[in-house]
Parts: structure tokens; sequence; C-alpha cells
């Protein structure tokens, strides 16, 4: 912008946004935003004379820039340069991701709780979770999975292992950001037969990035009690998990539950493309990214305020 402001307020008048509202707007927490500043210098906001960052409209474009090169794989200390180039590279490694998925299945494979939360913990601080969730959690349960279908020993202690640090790991997030929202929650439930679902946890986790409060019952309920949950909650939407498909029993008691919820109701995960075409009244999203895009589609990860 050509106006440079002095104050707080004359900023506001000129158009900048405060660090959290850039955050709501993009999808990038304000750990990240400073982190970016910080490091790379990827986005330097205008500070007030009390400290406060303030972000211009093409600061906020260029957030957006970085999420585009990020979500092709490219590592945030390339970005810079990248932005700054007249002509793009044809090619890119995504060495970064390699890497870091490599040494997180070195620590699960030795059930090392500390170095895998150290990689997660690096990773979370220079990327949004869409970013982690695309090029690094979704392809490491991939390979995780293919890994333990041909494990003949072993398997069942890694996916343990692995699926409790991620629900704890996650979980921790939920409880604290959920401190911080007010207005109905997103209730979200398993339907499967399986004890960890870890795509109900990343659904949580992506949601509540997005602003919005969630619950989560990870265990399947009988459907009557989970009308019941509804009922007792009053959520904004329902989210129905599951990686398997959907017992029978559930698929005819589905239209049953559709008509006493008064609200959205999604299937995500595997069964959501397994169940496509038989199930109706019911959104539908493949995996946990898909299910967040389904859900900010139909404005239901809008007006989540925080608690004052």
């Amino acid at each position: 912008m050509s106006d440079t402001p002095v104050d707080y307020p004359s900023a506001l008048a000129l158009g900048y946004l405060p660090i959290r509202d850039v955050a709501r707007a993009t999808g990038v927490n304000p750990v990240t935003l400073r982190a970016w500043e910080r490091r790379y210098g990827l986005v330097v906001p205008f500070r007030t004379p009390k400290g406060h960052r303030l972000y211009a409209p093409e600061q906020v474009q260029r957030i957006q820039q970085v999420l585009t090169w990020l979500n092709r794989g490219v590592a945030v200390g390339q970005v810079k340069e990248l932005l700054e180039q007249s002509t793009p590279p044809e090619t890119l490694s995504n060495g970064v991701w390699d890497e870091l998925r490599q040494a997180m299945l070195n620590s699960v494979a030795r059930q090392a709780e500390r170095s895998l939360d150290e990689a997660f913990n690096r990773a979370q601080s220079l990327y949004p979770p869409q970013i982690l969730c695309r090029q690094l959690l979704l392809p490491l349960l991939a390979e995780l999975d293919r890994r333990w279908r041909d494990l003949p020993f072993g398997a069942q202690l890694e996916q343990v292992f692995f699926h409790s640090w991620l629900r704890s790991k996650l979980g921790a997030r939920l409880y604290h950001d959920n401190r911080q929202y007010n207005g109905a929650p997103l209730l979200l439930a398993s339907q499967s037969g399986l004890y960890l679902e870890p795509g109900l946890w990343l659904c949580a986790w992506l949601i509540n990035s997005a602003g919005c409060p969630v619950q989560v019952l990870d265990w399947a309920v009988p459907t009557s009690e989970l009308v019941q949950a509804v009922d007792h909650i009053a959520p904004r939407a329902l989210l129905l998990y599951s990686s398997q498909a959907l017992a029978a029993p559930l698929r005819h008691q589905l239209p049953r539950l559709l008509e006493a919820c008064a609200i959205p109701v999604l299937l995500a995960g595997p069964a959501a493309t397994i169940h496509a075409e038989e199930l109706h009244g019911l959104h539908l999203a493949a995996d946990p990214l898909l299910a967040e895009q389904r859900l900010r589609e139909l404005g239901l990860l809008e007006d989540a305020p925080c608690a004052s």
C-alpha cells in the first residue's frame, strides 16, 4: 500500500488486518505467521508502537501465494525465492516431506514418542494444518497401512502406538482450542468397528483449526443413542466417519437418523465412497480434507466467535 499508517486506528482505516483476522481468512495460525516472519521474512507486517502485527491486503494475497506453493509440496524455506522469480520452475523437489515422513516412520518403528513428537512439532510450527494433512499425515498413514499389511511381526504394536499418539496429540490440541471458542460445536462420531480411527481425528483437527469448536465420540454408538447425543449437545452439524463399509443395520437406520436430526449430516472417510450410490440425504466426503472443504462450502465453519 502507498499509505503508511502511523498507529492502530489509522492502519485499520487503511484496510490493514490484525493477525487473528488474517489467520481466520487464510487458515494459517498466528504461531505459523510469526514463524514465517522471523525465520524466513516471508510476510513482514506493519508493527504498531505497542508491537501489534497488522497486515496490508497485498500481504494477505502474498500469504495465499505462499499457500499455493506449499500445496505443491515446496518447503517453506524455498518459497521466498520462488515468489521473487519471474518464471517459476516447472519441476520441484518435495524432499522435505519425504525426509520428514521417513523420520516419523523410523520413530513409529522404534515406538520413540519423543522423536515422533519433535518431528511433528517442528512441522506444525511452520505449516498450516491443511498442508500438513495433505503433504505429511495422509501419505504417512497410507504408507503405514501398506507397511502393516506386509509386516509379519509387530504390526499391531506399531498401530496401537501410532494411533494412540495421534489421538493424544490432536486431542490435546482440540481441548486447548475448544476453550477459546463459543457457539455450537460440530459433533463427530465414529461409525466403524475399529478402536481407533485416525481419519476421524484428522477431521476434528482440521475443523477445529478452522475456528469451529468440536466434540468427538470415537467409539461407535447405536443410532438411537446418537440421536440422544444430538439432542443433548445441540451441535451445528453431525459428521459420521468410517474407514470401513457400514454395517447393514446402521445403513438401514441412517434414514431414521436423518429424520430425527434437524441438522446437516455428513458421512466422511472411505465409507462415503463405498456407499455413495445407496445413501441419500447425506453429504459425502472421501477424506478429511474434503470433509473440511464440504463443511466450509455449507457455511458450517463460519460464525465461531472467540471467547472474550
